[in-house]
């Protein structure tokens, strides 16, 4: 499996289905998010990609926070698990998962 970040977030939302993960994220200066649930990514700013194949979440990408939200999904009330995670906060837990 590629370790790029992308595919390390969808692989984490794979093991943990019951999660929804949204991704703030800068974008060669431009503000992302991208939500990750069940394996599969989707920006909620710009278009994504029919070809799963071409990452929603660039390399080079920096990620801002994340947050874990429980699913299903509602924008209007959000279940939040943990809110404004670094990227070394998720490490963590991509680590305890051995992704």
């Amino acid at each position: 499996m590629s370790n790029s970040i992308g595919k390390r977030l969808e692989a984490y939302s794979r093991k943990r289905p019951q999660e929804v993960l949204l991704v703030n994220l800068d974008i060669s200066g431009e503000e992302d998010q991208v939500t990750i649930f069940k394996g599969f990514s989707s920006s909620l700013m710009r278009p994504t990609a029919f070809d799963a194949d071409v990452p929603v979440i660039p390399d080079g990408a920096k990620i801002t926070t994340i947050d874990r939200i429980a699913s299903p999904y509602n924008p209007e009330v959000p279940s939040y698990i943990q809110q404004g995670l670094t990227w070394e906060d998720m490490q963590v837990l991509l680590a305890e998962l051995k992704i």
